[in-house]
């Protein structure tokens, strides 16, 4: 047995060697009781927490489930195109007068190609060529165009309420509509009056909000929202009192009807202006889609990343508003498009405006073409207002849309 001294020499040793270990007292009251059986298991103390730990706590909130999968742009792109190349073919074949799928595709081919038609086939060639290809095509301009301005109307008044006629611009247009169709006004320009009398009007609407809402400090979305609602409401009474006026019944239905759209007046001549506006104001709104994307941030955020948000909100306000009178004089008041396209495009690919300016408008086509179809098939042969179909389609599905992603596009929790 060794002396006392040695064991207090080697205690130093042991202590610089060891970790630092417990005191005797509470090893030999916790982990080494006289009579019991020395156990591997750790300490309940250290149990007790490595069993917390594992075990998620009862008051802890459940994770948050992971946002929906985005599609694939160019795959839905390509779908996209397909679905509206089979609508276009739908919508020329789909109608009261019962012309057959072959007859149909005989009719397109031989109008695409020059080719010969029989003298007895020559009313429905007429029908299918004539009236119904080009209705559908102006049906696919239109739906394309509303939905690309509704993205930039959004964007520019940072509102997710906005559409392409929260600017009172289409409401301008309904006064030069009903001058042309109530008092006969432009007739001197013969086909091209009801489109040249609705675009003139939808102009000068522009220019009194632009001088309405503008300020020292450029167009602010309020002040943009507010001028448009504003003026809004008093074009619409000057329609309403126009129509009330009006002297004739006939041109008084007409009139509503505009209001409430139609693509009946659609023909060839009147496609390529309209298209055109379309083509060229979805360019420009690609090419300005990063820009979009820091002013939908706000000003403060777009300037830092060195965008000048009063020059861009001054463009997309004189773009979007040519873009709907151009639309409008050949469609009438359509509504609900430019409001719900960009919304549920949104919820399919996100938000940022280099994708949703490729899949908006041509979601915006796609949907225009059937309901056009059903505004002539429903109660054939009387044609159904388009804008009243939009409406009645168009609200159950986007409330639809809304309570299953809430909270992804909607700001919502």
């Amino acid at each position: 047995m060794s002396p006392p001294t040695s064991r207090r020499a080697a205690a130093p040793a042991a202590a610089d060697a060891a970790p630092p270990q417990a005191p005797p007292d509470s090893v030999q009251s916790d982990s080494v009781r006289p009579g019991s059986v020395q156990s591997d298991a750790p300490p309940p103390d250290e149990a007790a927490s490595a069993k917390d730990r594992a075990a998620p706590a009862k008051d802890a909130p459940p994770p948050r489930p992971a946002g929906p999968r985005r599609l694939s742009v160019p795959v839905l792109a390509a779908l996209l195109c397909v679905a509206l190349l089979l609508s276009l073919l739908c919508a020329v074949a789909l109608g009261a007068s019962g012309v057959g799928w072959d007859a149909t595709l005989r009719y397109l081919r031989a109008g695409l190609t020059g080719g010969r038609i029989s003298a007895d086939e020559r009313a429905a060639y007429t029908i299918v060529w004539e009236l119904r290809f080009p209705r559908a095509l102006l049906a696919a301009v239109v739906g394309a165009g509303l939905a690309a301005v509704g993205v930039a109307v959004q964007a520019m008044v940072r509102n997710a309420l906005a559409d392409p006629f929260v600017l009172g611009i289409s409401s301008g247009a309904a006064v030069g509509a009903n001058t042309v169709l109530l008092f006969g006004a432009f007739s001197a320009l013969g086909v091209w009056a009801l489109s040249a009398g609705a675009f003139l009007s939808a102009l000068a609407a522009m220019a009194l909000v632009y001088a309405v809402a503008r300020t020292a400090h450029g167009l602010t979305p309020l002040r943009l929202i507010l001028t448009g609602t504003a003026l809004y409401y008093g074009f619409t009474a000057v329609t309403t009192l126009m129509v009330f006026a009006a002297e004739h019944g006939e041109a008084a239905r007409s009139a509503m009807m505009w209001l409430l759209g139609s693509l009946g007046g659609a023909s060839w001549s009147s496609l390529p202006i309209a298209a055109a506006a379309v083509a060229a104001g979805l360019a420009h709104l690609v090419l300005a889609a990063g820009k979009l994307n820091a002013l939908a941030m706000g000003d403060e955020t777009a300037a830092a990343l060195g965008v000048d948000a009063a020059r861009l909100r001054r463009e997309l306000f004189l773009l979007t508003a040519a873009v709907t009178g151009a639309v409008v004089a050949v469609s009438g008041a359509i509504g609900f498009v430019g409001l719900m396209v960009p919304h549920a495009t949104r919820m399919l690919i996100g938000a940022d405006h280099r994708r949703v300016l490729v899949v908006a408008p041509l979601l915006g086509a796609v949907l225009l073409v059937w309901v056009d179809v059903l505004s002539r098939t429903v109660l054939a042969p009387t044609e159904l207002p388009v804008g009243v179909l939009t409406a009645v389609i168009g609200v159950p599905c986007f409330l639809l849309l809304m309570r299953r992603r809430s909270g992804h596009a909607f700001g919502g929790a």
